[in-house]
């Protein structure tokens, strides 16, 4: 027979009460803090013993990258929201064309900042929305829910598949208690909420992390990093262009009115100023090497002119 909502919610790992937090309303503010800050600390360790399924999952997206696909976050209440941000924050951090990572949340945009009541309930609209945004099958498509539950991600999921793009899926509980076929499952088991099914705190918290890296790791393997700094930035406030200047004067050696002549040279590009600076060439043999290098400079800094 099957199970009503009562009794699905009732049994996820994320709808428990825990033990540790019980007489949390009696204590004190330190306490409380306390109190949220010792759960807090077993996120780390619980995101280490999903690397494996994390790794596997950034070389999907890479591959996807590589074959001018995309990336898009499906989800809801908190998760669609982080889904959001993670694509928001690509295009400065990395260069990145504002289509490539795309988040998508149940009830639009206006979830954001508002709670959109009922819909994560309707996986027709999850799989519409997959529909709507192109989806196609060189691209990827990540399902997050806390509850592993939610029919909108469900349905985004589940359409995404049939489409042929390849799917990830990000959940607060166990592996095993997964009813959806997909190419990776991430389920870093964080266990009840301080506050129960607050999925908002732990869960939410893995999430976060867990994005980071997805995003993070893709972008260093298709050359949006040099040693550890972002090379790809876009110089949309003065903040970047500063920070744009200093990253080359770190990495060449040169003064700051020096990186600011060749950032300018360069177009703003980080990674042809460097190039120019390190193997003394022009902008259009800088240009050509990144190109030929596929945008990772310490291959351009190497090759010469007709390799």
């Amino acid at each position: 027979m099957k199970k009503s909502v009562f009794d699905e919610i009732k049994d996820l790992i994320t709808e428990q009460r825990n033990p540790n937090t019980m007489d949390i309303d009696s204590k004190s503010t330190v306490e409380i803090l306390k109190i949220i800050n010792k759960e807090d600390q077993k996120v780390a360790a619980i995101i280490k013993k999903e690397l494996p399924y994390i790794a596997k999952a950034v070389d999907l997206i890479v591959e996807s990258f590589k074959k001018h696909g995309r990336l898009f976050y499906v989800g809801a209440g908190t998760s669609g929201r982080l889904g959001v941000l993670d694509a928001a924050e690509c295009p400065p951090t990395f260069g990145t064309d504002p289509g490539m990572v795309q988040g998508i949340i149940a009830g639009g945009y206006g979830a954001l900042v508002r709670a959109v009541e009922g819909a994560e309930d309707k996986k027709a609209d999850g799989a519409k929305a997959v529909r709507e945004r192109g989806v196609t099958n060189k691209d990827v498509v990540v399902g997050l829910t806390a509850c592993r539950r939610t029919p909108y991600v469900i349905g985004a999921t589940e359409e995404a598949r049939r489409i042929g793009a390849k799917t990830i899926y990000i959940t607060a509980t166990p592996r095993a208690e997964l009813k959806i076929d997909v190419d990776v499952a991430i389920c870093p088991v964080t266990g009840p909420e301080v506050i129960m099914g607050s999925t908002r705190m732990k869960a939410g918290t893995a999430e976060k992390l867990v994005l980071n890296m997805l995003t993070t790791a893709s972008m260093i393997k298709i050359g949006k990093v040099y040693e550890n700094m972002m090379v790809d930035l876009m110089a949309t406030s003065q903040k970047l262009i500063e920070r744009s200047k200093r990253t080359i004067m770190i990495v060449t050696g040169v003064d700051y009115d020096t990186a600011a002549e060749f950032l300018k040279k360069a177009n703003g590009s980080v990674k042809i100023a460097m190039v120019m600076i390190l193997a003394k060439v022009s902008y259009e043999e800088a240009k050509q090497r990144l190109e030929r290098s596929n945008g990772f400079v310490r291959k351009a800094i190497k090759r010469g002119r007709n390799d």
